[in-house]
């Protein structure tokens, strides 16, 4: 069976001031959810789920799915604030608008993926070469329970020049292994070439050549069961707060400790880029144009696979 890649398309992009994983940023349009469906499927991967919200349920079906319907089978599932047990209902913040953060965003995976699947953003580009990791591993581990993986880039491959960015900082043992993610913030490169990162408001130096997290991440279907306990625990603990979220890093750093889980961390050498800010979206433009005129890809994406 092949494995399937599950996209995180539900977010507001608060920050980049618009929908971003709409934004076509390809010679033709292309989004960058474009790039990543024509890797995976070149990967090896068989299906695509989309986790996206009902308010651009349409848009999102003119400007994206279309293109797909005759190149690999695709699903849609929707997150939503109110998707949590009735129980908790009652207790949530009167103005708390936005779903519950990006673990909650794969727990509305569960019905429609029964294999291993990968999980990434869709405003992320990752590169072929994590695609293929990634399947590969996914390949290795059908049937399996509890060994899961997580691509990690160097952090210099995944830097913005308009800002400082937000990374998992992995800690890894001598194996390979995840042992923990270290959430850091406002990281960036100094004029002198230093890396820091920002932490109770100072300015810190934060390792050079790091291993970091940028969601793309590899599971069994067993995760599923495993998040619908862990988000009971987290709305017993933080479900009134109003911008409390359910991330991912939260339950896989308690499956590895508790011993239920290993996850492999898999070394990619492609380079990130994105649109985390807006001021991101013409170097984007530029970075894609220079991948199609380097025969990375071709002319159209989904002409022909």
């Amino acid at each position: 069976m092949k494995p399937t890649l599950f996209i995180l398309a539900a977010g507001m992009g608060s920050r980049y001031g618009g929908l971003k994983q709409l934004d076509g940023l390809g010679p033709n349009g292309e989004t960058i959810m474009d790039y990543s469906v024509y890797d995976a499927v070149r990967a090896g991967f068989g299906k695509i789920v989309f986790v996206i919200r009902h308010d651009f349920e349409k848009e999102f079906e003119e400007k994206i799915l279309s293109k797909y319907k005759d190149t690999v089978p695709v699903e849609v599932v929707f997150q939503d604030i109110a998707n949590i047990p009735e129980e908790f209902k009652a207790s949530v913040h009167p103005e708390r608008s936005k779903p519950w953060g990006t673990n909650h965003a794969v727990m509305m995976g569960k019905d429609v993926i029964s294999e291993p699947f990968g999980v990434i953003n869709a405003d992320d580009y990752y590169g072929p070469e994590s695609f293929r990791l990634l399947a590969d591993f996914l390949r290795s581990v059908e049937g399996e329970k509890g060994k899961y993986c997580m691509i990690g880039f160097k952090i210099e491959n995944t830097l913005s020049e308009n800002g400082g960015v937000s990374r998992g900082l992995c800690e890894v043992n001598g194996e390979g292994y995840l042992t923990g993610v270290k959430e850091c913030h406002g990281i960036e490169m100094t004029p002198e070439g230093e890396l820091i990162h920002v932490e109770d408001e100072k300015r810190l130096p934060f390792p050079a050549g790091a291993s970091v997290s940028m969601n793309m991440w590899g599971f069994t279907p067993d995760y599923f069961g495993y998040s619908e306990r862990a988000f009971v625990k987290f709305l017993k603990e933080s479900g009134s707060e109003l911008k409390s979220e359910f991330y991912i890093p939260t339950v896989v750093n308690d499956l590895i400790n508790e011993g239920t889980a290993t996850l492999k961390v898999i070394q990619t050498p492609s380079k990130w880029f994105g649109v985390t800010f807006a001021a991101d979206r013409d170097a984007t433009v530029a970075q894609f144009k220079a991948l199609h005129d380097s025969n990375v890809y071709p002319e159209r994406l989904f002409r022909k696979i």
